[in-house]
């Protein structure tokens, strides 16, 4: 392989040389990618041409240096982590492609790393707005679909089953049930991820509720325990839907989904207990890192609460605006 000054020598500037150009039908035809994605690959090979002009130097003159500072300058741009991770992705890329053809004699942007991306908090919902959510009555639904969809309601809130869980359910245990729920021992038998069973406790009024659904819901032969109309085992979609339909009829900001409402149970019961490993059995976290996450929107809620009742909390909130 060529070195870099050999290089630089043989082909003269790599911008003049359509060396992008190249790479860019490369990938177009040979590697076959998108449209959408080779014109992002434009766009930010473009960028690096034009950062390195700035610089007076060809791209084959590039070091890891001049890397980490046009990603810094990115940063300071306000561009998120996942964003400038893309760039890097691109340019690497472009890089690793020159050094195949032999034009180059090292990718500066190989141990390049974009900034790390701050973990997302889960949306949960506040106690009130589940509660809302929970004690919908829709007086102009049928009766047998209301029946069902506060029963999904009250489960997913009050046993932070995951929706998969939810819909794998069956109306009575058996040895081919995913789960099923025992209503007089009020627990739930689940199976999550990794094929890995759990007993979650099933409250009050989510024991209620599925009483209720079960009284109008028949002896039909369907071993799901929640159904469509017709019979079949209701799907994720549906689940997802309803939800949807419901939340915004019980008047709340947002739309809610399956996994919020998960979210919101480990969020609350954490607020009150401060058990972590608890929330993490009751969640089926193989490992105690994934529920730590709650511990976040917890201290949120607490600041919530300080800059709301403590007399030296306005100060605080005053110089944070």
């Amino acid at each position: 392989m060529p070195s870099v000054a050999s290089s630089s020598e043989s082909h003269g500037d790599p911008a003049s040389a359509g060396w992008i150009d190249k790479y860019l039908a490369h990938v177009r035809v040979e590697r076959r990618l998108a449209a959408r994605t080779v014109e992002l690959y434009a766009f930010h090979l473009q960028a690096l041409k034009e950062n390195a002009a700035e610089a007076n130097l060809p791209l084959d003159r590039v070091q890891t240096a001049h890397i980490r500072r046009w990603m810094a300058k990115l940063h300071s741009a306000g561009r998120e982590p996942r964003g400038i991770a893309l760039v890097l992705s691109c340019w690497r890329s472009f890089y690793r492609w020159l050094g195949n053809e032999g034009l180059i004699g090292f990718n500066p942007v190989q141990d390049v790393h974009a900034p790390k991306a701050g973990r997302p908090l889960p949306k949960a919902l506040g106690v009130d707005d589940a509660v809302q959510l929970a004690e919908l009555h829709d007086e102009d639904a049928d009766p047998w679909t209301e029946a069902r969809d506060r029963a999904i309601v009250e489960l997913l809130y009050g046993c932070g089953l995951r929706v998969s869980e939810l819909t794998g359910l069956d109306a009575q245990a058996s040895n081919t049930a995913l789960g099923w729920v025992d209503l007089d021992a009020k627990e739930a038998n689940v199976l999550g991820k990794g094929s890995k069973r759990r007993i979650v406790p099933v409250g009050g009024k989510a024991a209620e509720a599925l009483q209720e659904w079960l009284d109008v819901r028949g002896d039909r032969p369907a071993p799901a325990l929640f159904i469509s109309a017709k019979g079949a085992r209701m799907s994720s979609h549906a689940v997802w839907k309803l939800l949807r339909e419901r939340s915004l009829k019980a008047g709340l900001a947002a739309p809610v989904h399956p996994h919020m409402l998960r979210h919101s149970f480990a969020s609350h019961v954490l607020q009150s207990s401060s058990d972590l490993r608890a929330v993490q059995e009751l969640l089926g976290h193989a490992s105690i890192a994934t529920t730590q996450i709650y511990t976040r929107l917890d201290f949120q809620h607490l600041a919530k609460v300080y800059d709301a009742a403590h007399p030296r909390a306005k100060a605080r909130t005053d110089k944070d605006k």
